[in-house]
């Protein structure tokens, strides 16, 4: 295309940095089907039959309006009343986008406000921004408020943080010639082994709480360590959990991060997101991204407009912790208005049915024979299942019988390839529950071998 800048001499560096000979090799997992040429629509047919049949080509897909689903891993589902997209699909929002002309968008800039203080009360901390765009880029920026804040180099990371959110870390550090240190961990971490791993070369400690795999770190414990060396703490964590669980800010956190996606926002095949920060008093002025203040007019007359801009790319650039200066607006939204519509108690029901479904289904579950838990530590809405076949032709055995199984993390480390991440929310009605350990007990008492074929229909 003629208005790519990168010349093919660019274009070939940066495949050779990742590893590929052509940008055909980054869609390699892609059925060659799939890959090119137009889709097979018959010629000459009206508007009428084409949607027709792509509705048709659509139902083939299992989705979870219809069938149960247990996906967790980062993103879950969620009931979303419809006042969500009533008042996002409101042009005076849709279109908007984010307010450049900042006063002049009042409503725009009282609903950003609005966010930043919920955002707040959830998280027990002083302040938050208006949103960044995900949960992943929202750590970075965390990694880099607590660079600038010590002026170390250096970032260490739990083994219980997504695997995905790690990559983006290791590529931004790397980018800024910062460093990454892993800290292993097995389900979850001894806040000694915490002590003993670090340094005073440590800007921040990233801990994900609930972890990766479900469990829930001994936080407060985890924190006075990494103080102990000056390091910032960030946290990460499923929002949702706050309402029932002790908040960051009451542990003393420096910051915390997240995925808002849980209030409002549909999976949507991975995006968009929202990224959820919030610090502790003191580092307001690193905070990237954009911050709404209520100020009054030269009347007395209550407004709101973009605040501490002087932090950030609009004023003193050369000095900026960030260059971002943007926000998730419209999904910032979704967040505000769900989060106004269940109110303080709602969200508090809401956590603890997901806590009892997951607490349910996991008694149950362990029932199986060659089922088990695979940590003792307590959870929130999502635990570790180990099974007694590959955690893939599990998935694909719930597949066959129209479940979305969990994430199979085997993908994620080859001494997992029996495990079984699964999540629970209110979606996940009691009876679906039962149906899925219904369906489980069906695996036994077949070893892998018999299971794996005739899962496949005796295909190899």
């Amino acid at each position: 295309m003629s208005y790519l800048p990168h010349t093919p001499e660019e274009r070939d560096e940066m495949l050779r940095a990742i590893g590929v000979e052509s940008v055909d090799d980054l869609f390699s997992n892609v059925p060659e089907g799939l890959r090119s040429g137009p889709l097979p629509i018959p010629q000459g047919i009206s508007e009428m039959e084409v949607l027709r049949l792509l509705q048709s080509l659509a139902s083939e897909n299992l989705n979870l309006d219809t069938h149960p689903g247990f996906l967790g891993g980062g993103a879950y589902h969620h009931y979303i009343p419809a006042a969500v997209g009533a008042i996002t699909g409101r042009s005076e929002f849709y279109t908007s986008y984010t307010p450049y002309q900042a006063e002049v968008s009042q409503g725009t800039l009282q609903a950003m406000y609005e966010y930043q203080t919920m955002v707040a009360e959830l998280t027990g901390l002083d302040i938050s921004n208006a949103s960044l765009y995900d949960a992943a880029t929202a750590i970075t920026e965390a990694c880099t408020i607590a660079i600038n804040q010590t002026r170390r180099e250096r970032v260490a990371v739990l083994g219980g943080l997504n695997p995905e959110y790690r990559k983006v870390i290791e590529t931004y550090m790397h980018a800024q010639d910062f460093e990454v240190l892993d800290i292993p961990e097995t389900w979850t971490l001894d806040p000694a082994d915490l002590e003993a791993a670090l340094d005073d070369t440590i800007a921040g400690v990233i801990v994900q709480s609930p972890n990766f795999w479900g469990a829930l770190e001994r936080m407060p414990q985890l924190t006075d360590a990494a103080h102990a060396h000056g390091a910032l703490v960030i946290v990460v964590g499923n929002p949702l959990s706050y309402a029932l669980l002790t908040p960051p800010g009451e542990y003393s956190a420096d910051v915390a991060v997240g995925c808002g996606q849980p209030f409002g926002i549909p999976l949507s095949y991975g995006g968009p997101y929202l990224g959820i920060m919030a610090t502790r008093a003191g580092l307001e002025r690193r905070l990237p991204g954009r911050i709404a203040g209520e100020t009054v007019d030269n009347t007395g007359k209550r407004g709101f407009v973009l605040t501490l801009q002087a932090r950030e790319q609009h004023i003193r650039r050369e000095k900026a912790t960030s260059n971002i200066c943007t926000n998730h607006q419209l999904m910032a939204l979704a967040a505000t208005v769900y989060l106004s519509l269940m109110g303080k108690q709602g969200i508090r029901d809401l956590a603890n049915q997901c806590v009892q479904r997951a607490h349910y289904a996991a008694g149950r579950l362990v029932e199986i024979p060659g089922f088990s838990l695979a940590f003792e530590a307590p959870f929130f809405n999502e635990f570790t299942l180990r099974a007694p076949v590959p955690a893939a032709e599990v998935n694909r055995f719930l597949l066959s019988r129209g479940i979305v199984g969990g994430v199979d993390l085997g993908t994620v480390s080859g001494d997992m390839g029996d495990c079984l991440l699964l999540a629970f929310t209110e979606m996940n009605s009691r009876q679906q529950i039962d149906d899925l350990v219904t369906t489980l007990h069906q695996l036994q008492p077949q070893t892998a071998a018999e299971f794996v074929a005739g899962a496949t229909g005796g295909a190899s």
